[in-house]
């Protein structure tokens, strides 16, 4: 018998920990922007995974990558070379410009590693006295969901009962660089920065135009490793390869761009490999990545040769097809078309982002639908997209799209907001 949507919810309650809060859709193929569910509707994907599609569902490029180096080697671990690691770091070191790569496979392991190197050349290079570093970090920031990444955390969903939690960072505003000057004259113990350009998780806040100038010249003046978490807003998402390039969207020349603010050490995962397999990797240059030595750090999937060919072919995608500029183009657009609507609108508060990396934010009172409600209705009216927090709606599609997808999706939006604003909508 044929499931249902509701049988495969079921059996995910019933079988699976409850630790997410999906939409009650169930997805059975994508293509490029679309998404079908098991009943075959089809959907506008305003998610990307939490851009880790940037390329769009199954890119051709990639699952060929995957596909042919699957029916060749899979893994080996990191106990013998294989003949794909090396090209991989050596195309991907090229590509953003750094001297080393450290290939991981998920986002959290990637932080967990800066966080490791960070603190070992804190004491072989800095000085630090032993099992003394620390490392700032924003407030309200998102950094994965490991013990170690949710000591600090301020969200109380993501560490509530999971101590004891891991000492050594210190918290500081997000887009505040005097905050950080202030820690810096008095804490001569501090390591690094970490921080993520724009803030995601926290509802698509980006920083003020000096800000990542300022922390980045606060680093090298204090001498602290600037390491930028770009595991969600990198490759191509917010109009230019990085979020810390500003508006450079060069491949490889930033170093010339007075608006990229080079990071010590540069976190990437999701769009690494166009989501169809985890892939993530940290990248410093020598000085700082010469602290790793043999058997101080590793994964036995990292750097495997299935995930160095579809980072190779992800990143790729993203020059070939010019998705940076399409990122910025369709990020303005979809930001003057909601700002106009917002003009006008009783329930829309604020839109911020940068290239296709937005939010809307939703006043909040007694008879205006929350975030997820609006989510819920954009569902039924093909169009998939995720709360964050209670009154903010994250849009992140992949960067694929094109202008006409997104003036229907744009209707699509605007059509649910005004007839939540009328009450002519049944939630």
């Amino acid at each position: 018998m044929t499931k249902t949507s509701d049988d495969y919810m079921e059996l995910e309650s019933a079988n699976g920990a409850h630790n997410y809060h999906p939409l009650p859709v169930v997805l059975k193929k994508g293509k490029g922007v679309y998404l079908w569910d098991v009943e075959g509707k089809k959907y506008y994907d305003f998610l990307a995974a939490y851009s880790a599609v940037n390329q769009g569902h199954c890119h051709p490029k990639i699952i060929a990558a995957m596909t042919e180096q699957a029916e060749k080697l899979t893994l080996t671990s990191r106990a013998f070379f294989n003949d794909q690691l090396g090209p991989y770091e050596k195309f991907t070191t090229d590509f953003f410009g750094f001297d080393k790569l450290l290939p991981m496979n998920t986002g959290a392991e990637a932080v967990e590693t800066a966080i490791k190197i960070a603190r070992k050349w804190g004491y072989e290079k800095k000085g630090i006295p032993v099992n003394n570093a620390k490392i700032v970090v924003c407030e309200n920031n998102f950094h994965g969901r490991t013990t170690t990444i949710i000591s600090f955390s301020n969200d109380p969903v993501a560490n509530e009962n999971f101590g004891p939690y891991t000492p050594g960072f210190l918290k500081i505003p997000y887009n505040n660089s005097t905050a950080l000057e202030e820690l810096l004259k008095t804490e001569p113990n501090i390591v690094g920065f970490l921080v993520e350009p724009i803030q995601g998780e926290a509802g698509i806040f980006p920083p003020s135009n000096s800000y990542l100038k300022e922390i980045k010249n606060l680093c090298t003046k204090y001498n602290i490793l600037f390491m930028a978490d770009e595991i969600q807003t990198g490759i191509a998402r917010t109009g230019s390869l990085l979020a810390v390039c500003g508006n450079c969207t060069c491949k490889n020349s930033c170093e010339k761009q007075e608006t990229y603010q080079r990071p010590d050490v540069l976190l990437l995962g999701k769009a690494l490999s166009g989501g169809t397999y985890p892939v993530s990797a940290v990248l410093a240059d020598n000085e700082i990545m010469d602290v790793i030595q043999a058997g101080q750090h590793g994964s036995t999937f990292g750097g495997n040769p299935i995930a160095s060919v579809v980072a190779i072919a992800a990143l790729q995608v993203v020059q070939d097809e010019n998705l940076m500029h399409n990122a910025r183009l369709l990020g303005d657009h979809f930001r003057t078309t909601l700002n106009d609507f917002r003009k006008n609108s009783k329930i829309v508060k604020e839109v911020r982002g940068r290239g296709l990396l937005n939010a809307i934010e939703l006043f909040e009172a007694p008879n205006i639908p929350s975030a997820w409600d609006i989510c819920i209705l954009l569902m039924k009216k093909g169009l998939l997209a995720k709360p964050t927090h209670g009154n903010i709606i994250r849009f992140t599609p992949p960067l694929v799209m094109n202008k006409m997808e997104l003036d229907a999706c744009l209707n699509i939006i605007m059509e649910t907001l005004s007839n939540c604003e009328t009450k002519t909508t049944t939630l």
